[in-house]
C-alpha cells in the first residue's frame, strides 16, 4: 500500500502563486494551511488581507477572504471574530501595513486581547510600492525613499513589533521565527499552529512575526537573501517567543 508523505494542504486551492522568486510568502501560505489542517479546522476559517504584497493571499486560500484598508485588518477582524465567535480568524499583514498606518490598529486590539491571529511578514521593505522604506527598514538599508541607507537621527528607529506589544497586558501569545532553512520552517509552522490553538482555547490575541525575505526590493538573489536574513536581520530582531500566557493545562510561561 502506498503512503503519502507529501500533498497540497485542503486550504490552498490550485492557483499558481504570483510571488516574486525567493519571495516566502508562498511559505508562509502553506505553514498557516498546514497548521490549521493539523487543528481540523477547514470549514469555519475566515482570513483578512489588507494592502501591499498581503493582499493576494485571497487567492490562493480555500477559505472565506476579507479584503481590508491599508493598515485595518484588526478593526476588521475584530468584527468577524465578535460577530463568527466559534470561526477560526486570522489576519495576514506585511510590515509597512501593520507597522505605518496600522500601527493604532494593531496596538489597540492588541491590548484589547482580542481572540484572532495575527500572522505578520516582515521584510523590512515595502515589496509591492516600490521599495519604499518601512516602519521595520534597518539602520543603513537602502531602499528608493533612503538611498544612502536609514540614518536613525533622520529617519528614527525601527519599530520592534513583538517586543512592543509583549509589553501590553491582552495578548496571549507573541513570536517572532523566519522560514529560511527547513528546521526554522518547522519551527514557524508550530508557532503558527500554537497562535491557532491560543484562539480555539479563547486565550486572546496571538502574533507571529516571520523575518521574510524581498529579494526583488533587496537587490539580492533568492540565497543571498536567505543569508540576509540570518545574519543580518536576525541580529536587529532576535528570535524567540516574546509572550506566552500558555495553553489550557500547561504551566503559565512568561
Amino acid at each position: 500500500m502506498d503512503q503519502v508523505v507529501f500533498r497540497k494542504p485542503k486550504l490552498l486551492n490550485d492557483t499558481p502563486m504570483h510571488y516574486c522568486p525567493g519571495c516566502t510568502h508562498g511559505i508562509v501560505h502553506r505553514l498557516i494551511a498546514e497548521a490549521l489542517e493539523e487543528l481540523g479546522e477547514y470549514d469555519n476559517v475566515i482570513g483578512i488581507a489588507p494592502v501591499g504584497c498581503a493582499v493576494f493571499a485571497y487567492n490562493y486560500f480555500r477559505c472565506d477572504m476579507y479584503e481590508a484598508a491599508h493598515g485595518r485588518a484588526p478593526s476588521v477582524a475584530t468584527g468577524v471574530k465578535r460577530a463568527c465567535e466559534d470561526s477560526t480568524v486570522f489576519v495576514y499583514q506585511g510590515d509597512g501595513d501593520l507597522a505605518s498606518i496600522g500601527m493604532a490598529e494593531i496596538v489597540h486590539a492588541a491590548t484589547r486581547g482580542e481572540n484572532f491571529t495575527v500572522i505578520f511578514i516582515n521584510n523590512g521593505i515595502y515589496g509591492m510600492t516600490g521599495g519604499q522604506m518601512a516602519p521595520t527598514t534597518l539602520p543603513g538599508q537602502k531602499t528608493t525613499t533612503s538611498q544612502q541607507g536609514r540614518d536613525p537621527k533622520e529617519h528614527g528607529n525601527p519599530i520592534k513589533v513583538c517586543e512592543l506589544l509583549s509589553t501590553l497586558t491582552g495578548p496571549a501569545y507573541i513570536a517572532r521565527t523566519t522560514v529560511t532553512d527547513v528546521k526554522s520552517v518547522r519551527a514557524t509552522r508550530e508557532a503558527i499552529k500554537r497562535g491557532f490553538t491560543m484562539q480555539k482555547q479563547k486565550r486572546g490575541f496571538s502574533l507571529i512575526e516571520i523575518l521574510s525575505t524581498c529579494p526583488t526590493n533587496f537587490h539580492l538573489s533568492p540565497l543571498d537573501s536567505m543569508k540576509y536574513i540570518d545574519e543580518v536581520a536576525v541580529k536587529a530582531y532576535p528570535l524567540g517567543v516574546y509572550k506566552d500566557i500558555g495553553l489550557i493545562g500547561e504551566e503559565k510561561k512568561q
